[in-house]
């Protein structure tokens, strides 16, 4: 199932897939796919990224699907990520990746708690608890829209969105703008630089499981200029 509030269609974003021809381990290609589209989250630029991995083989003769269920969240231990596992329909699965201490504090934000509260959870829930909730409404076949906000998009574009507010739709970026682009336009172009900026440290470095740990240089030139 697709997000609905992305559009990567003519993306010009680099690959994971031709970074991880560097590298000759399974483990490393998974490293390299997780670094890349989790980049915003290990530059502490978003709380959590959304990933559908599908249970095929690539050209590369690879499926990320079996050897995330090998290696995954073993190769997660020495990194500031968690992985909650949403839905495995056998043929795919979609895993939230979270940076363990931002993400707790960004569901506390009181604007983010707020709109929670509208879209039907409790004021007090629990992010362990918001998990389960929005696992279950996939496992019944509902994309739960909010989950928008724990990926760290403008809330005003998440509520827009879902019909909670109601400002014009202005532009298409990589999620619906709504009302004023000019900060939502800002945020995705620093998503867009951590990206770049970690592809171009998997192109350089020994290993992408030391990107993913928090490889130094990486790390610190994505934190550097991600702003």
């Amino acid at each position: 199932m697709n997000n609905p509030l992305t559009n990567t269609e003519k993306d010009p974003r680099p690959l994971w897939s031709s970074l991880a021809e560097r590298f000759s381990t399974e483990r490393e290609c998974l490293a390299t796919y997780i670094a890349l589209e989790t980049a915003e989250v290990l530059a502490e630029a978003k709380p959590a990224s959304l990933l559908c991995i599908t249970n095929r083989e690539r050209a590369c003769g690879r499926n990320l699907y079996t050897i995330w269920k090998e290696h995954g969240h073993q190769l997660l231990a020495d990194t500031p990520l968690e992985a909650c596992e949403l839905i495995d329909r056998g043929s795919s699965m979609m895993i939230l990746f979270s940076h363990r201490v931002n993400f707790k504090n960004h569901l506390a934000r009181r604007d983010i708690t707020a709109l929670l509260k509208r879209a039907g959870h409790g004021s007090d829930i629990t992010p362990d608890d918001l998990l389960r909730c929005l696992a279950d409404h996939l496992q019944h076949g509902h994309f739960p829209h909010e989950i928008g906000l724990l990926l760290g998009y403008p809330p005003k574009d998440v509520a827009a969105f879902m019909g909670l507010i109601n400002i014009p739709f202005t532009c298409q970026g990589p999620w619906k703008i709504y009302g004023n682009p000019v900060e939502s336009l800002r945020l995705a172009e620093r998503f867009r630089n951590c990206r770049n900026l970690m592809a171009e440290q998997l192109s350089l470095c020994a290993s992408a499981v030391q990107c993913l740990g928090g490889f130094a240089g990486a790390r610190q030139a994505i934190l550097a200029t991600a702003y």
